[in-house]
């Protein structure tokens, strides 16, 4: 396989080469730095430190086989007030993308969406139709991506997937010169500040219930979709179980600080991922729990 990554130097991207990589597949990332790391990427890619908006794109894209398009500007509460830069990272990026695949022959674009496209959930656990509500610019972007890249993707016969993350999490996921991201799963920014002695800090009392899915599980999916003989459709990636905020702070540390509520976020996230079971015939195996008490095993 010759894939090409974009956001590859990324938390979620990063994990994609890995896993692609252990498969044996050839890879290429791009990725501008603006939210990735250089020392995240796997020594076995090739890597272009350029935007997903270039121009020269279509070089930088030649003879790639598959897609995995990663690359977004996923930071919720500056979305509010840069609309246009996170409208052309994210929107226009991936217009740009699907251009540039349809003209390489690629067989197949696997789009990075995200659950905050259902915004807060009229039923949980929250399947494939349920109703688009977006929270947050953000929300709107990709899920106004996701949409451009099925409609368009059969217009030119270019196969898109779309695979709606729930809240990732795993090694690399919080970097604390990127607060604002939506990739900056509160499991990291945890326990980045249990590792430097700093009490976990929890918004609103702690009851929103998340589904957290391993980035790992979620790199799987993505390569399992991309071999799939599915060529246009959306699938819930999660576990398929919420815990509370608080619930994983409590089992990180006994000091626990409140701050206010932040806007723009639902209340619970849980995937019903019985679609991607039944079509991709793939299955999460990592629980956010018992990676957490081995996590404190490790360390101590």
């Amino acid at each position: 396989m010759k894939a090409f990554v974009t956001g590859g130097a990324g938390f979620i991207g990063s994990h994609i080469c890995d896993y692609l990589v252990e498969k044996g597949a050839s890879v290429t990332v791009i990725d501008n730095l603006s939210t990735g790391n250089e020392s995240n990427l796997n020594k076995a890619v090739d890597f272009i430190n350029a935007d997903i908006n270039s121009k020269k794109l279509i070089n930088y894209m030649k003879d790639s086989e598959y897609v995995f398009h990663v690359a977004a500007l996923p930071r919720i509460t500056p979305s509010f007030e840069e609309r246009f830069e996170h409208h052309i990272a994210n929107v226009d990026g991936t217009l740009n993308i699907i251009e540039a695949a349809y003209l390489s022959n690629t067989k197949k674009i696997i789009f990075s969406g995200s659950s905050a496209v259902y915004g807060q959930p009229e039923a949980t656990p929250t399947n494939e139709l349920s109703a688009i509500a977006p929270l947050n610019p953000y929300a709107l972007q990709k899920y106004t991506a996701e949409q451009y890249g099925l409609l368009i993707g059969r217009h030119i016969s270019m196969p898109f997937i779309s695979l709606r993350y729930f809240n990732p999490y795993g090694p690399r996921s919080y970097n604390p010169e990127n607060e604002y991201s939506a990739y900056s799963s509160v499991i990291g920014i945890f326990q980045y500040r249990v590792l430097n002695n700093m009490n976990p800090i929890v918004t609103g009392d702690g009851s929103q219930l998340r589904d957290f899915i391993h980035v790992k599980d979620l790199a799987k999916a993505n390569v399992i979709a991309a071999l799939s003989n599915v060529d246009f459709d959306c699938f819930n990636i999660g576990y398929g179980e919420a815990y509370s905020v608080l619930e994983i702070a409590n089992l990180l540390s006994s000091e626990i600080e409140f701050i206010d509520p932040r806007d723009g976020e639902a209340s619970i996230t849980l995937a019903d991922i019985s679609k991607a079971k039944k079509l991709l015939n793939w299955k999460p195996s990592i629980n956010v729990i018992q990676y957490l008490k081995d996590w404190i095993k490790e360390k101590n």
